[in-house]
């Protein structure tokens, strides 16, 4: 519902415009002077502001410059009377956006106010337009044919018709925003907004302000009201990334959005109501932060309605052939043959970094190529070295001791598996494709802490 502010002195005149903006499905707030209406506007954000130019005190120029102060999106319509109208243009050239004569027809009204709305409709698209990565996020440009991401995307179109906030979980790089975008795209939110931002990129206070909002005055620095990306997001989808980077303070502000889908603006005074999905994602362990209190339990589950799983790229490495010729098209090189054992080395290497790292190294390839066939003597030391086959030979002598040799092979593996999973026990046993159990075993036998 958009809010319209009308601040006029008149009273009746007042009255007659909220009766008459209410009945046409607005929100609507009343000023009886240019001083109430100042400190309405300091106090929320409105689409419209419908001001008198002649009033006692402050007038409408004041108004005027107020709003485009404190929130320079909202649209002002000045209301003149007879014999003022050159000062109703003067005030079109100060950022006003029309004027209504007085005394005025309900019809004129009624559409100076629509064309009104709707300008501030399709200013606010626009500048969400730009603000979003020009990447494409469409369905279709998720790569994948290998069982786990084909398995991964015949689920999504269920996901997304459910409405249930998910959790994705996979490791850095390994495309949690895209399939993020994906279910806001196959959604029936698909036409509304969908709003990104990254926990771990903002300290606790600026982090606050970005996803609730702020009012001026109510920090250093804020010298405009300012809407959050939860508001922008109503009825659309806001993917919260690096999610268990937020601070506590925080997590319970967010759980009260998800309980009662309210919140405050910093520094405001009035709750906001908000319909929007929320899709967060982490490369870390909620569950373990949980047990050791980093990370709010009752916050963890309600996330956690529909958890998503990505494979990282090392255990999807039929898709790796696929999203090399993904990048080589996205880079103006599809020319460019990759030989086999180049490709080999490609296939093979362990690509902690997942997808991001594997654009990364194509890019840095194709800029590097000369001809149109990629050798290995052009590719990064780290993608030959860790494509190197294991070879063993052993100086036998008289003999060795293989059982020893064999022991000290498998507590390697098992220091390995642990440093890639960070030290989460139960990811570390599934690379080894062992149960926890007895991964455990193995570590209490070599006595690994």
């Amino acid at each position: 519902m958009e809010k319209i502010l009308i601040v006029e002195d008149e009273k009746n005149m007042n009255e007659v415009l909220r009766i008459l903006l209410e009945g046409e499905g607005y929100e609507v707030a009343s000023a009886f002077d240019g001083y109430e209406g100042m400190e309405l506007i300091k106090k929320d954000i409105y689409d419209l502001v419908i001001t008198d130019i002649k009033m006692p005190g402050v007038d409408g120029f004041g108004i005027l410059k107020n709003v485009k102060e404190i929130a320079p999106d909202t649209i002002v319509v000045m209301i003149t009377a007879f014999g003022t109208t050159e000062s109703a243009i003067e005030a079109m050239k100060l950022g006003a956006y029309d004027y209504i004569d007085k005394p005025f027809k309900i019809d004129e009204i009624r559409l100076i106010v629509k064309k009104a709305i709707e300008k501030k409709k399709l200013s606010t698209e626009v500048r969400l337009l730009k603000d979003k990565v020009e990447t494409s996020y469409r369905f279709e440009n998720i790569i994948g044919k290998s069982d786990k991401m084909q398995q991964l995307l015949s689920s999504l179109p269920k996901i997304a018709r459910s409405l249930s906030n998910v959790l994705i979980m996979g490791e850095s790089g390994s495309g949690k925003e895209l399939i993020a975008h994906a279910i806001h795209d196959l959604s029936p939110r698909a036409e509304k907004d969908f709003v990104t931002i990254n926990c771990a990129a903002f300290p606790e206070g600026l982090l606050e302000s970005e996803l609730f909002g702020h009012m001026r005055g109510s920090f250093t620095g804020a010298v405009n009201n300012k809407q959050g990306l939860f508001e922008i997001a109503d009825r659309g989808s806001i993917f919260l990334d690096e999610i268990a980077e937020m601070p506590m303070a925080l997590q319970s502000k967010l759980l009260r959005v998800i309980e009662d889908g309210t919140f405050r603006r910093v520094g405001g005074v009035t709750d906001i109501k908000v319909d929007a999905r929320i899709i967060s994602a982490t490369n870390k362990n909620l569950r373990q932060l949980t047990g050791e209190r980093l990370f709010r339990e009752d916050l963890f589950y309600r996330l956690n309605v529909i958890p998503v799983n990505l494979p990282p790229l090392r255990e999807r490495k039929d898709d790796i052939p696929l999203l090399i010729d993904h990048f080589l098209h996205k880079y103006g090189r599809s020319s460019v043959k990759i030989d086999n054992s180049s490709m080999h080395a490609l296939s093979n290497h362990e690509w902690r970094g997942n997808v991001r790292e594997l654009e990364n190294i194509i890019e840095r390839i194709v800029t590097l190529a000369d001809g149109e066939v990629i050798s290995r003597d052009i590719l990064p030391p780290e993608i030959l070295h860790t494509s190197e086959p294991a070879t063993v030979n052993p100086e036998l002598g008289t003999g060795i001791d293989l059982d020893k040799v064999l022991e000290e092979l498998e507590k390697a593996y098992l220091l390995k598996a642990l440093d890639t999973a960070n030290g989460v026990k139960n990811e570390a046993a599934k690379m080894l494709n062992i149960s926890f159990r007895s991964f455990r075993h193995r570590l209490s036998k070599y006595g690994i802490k």
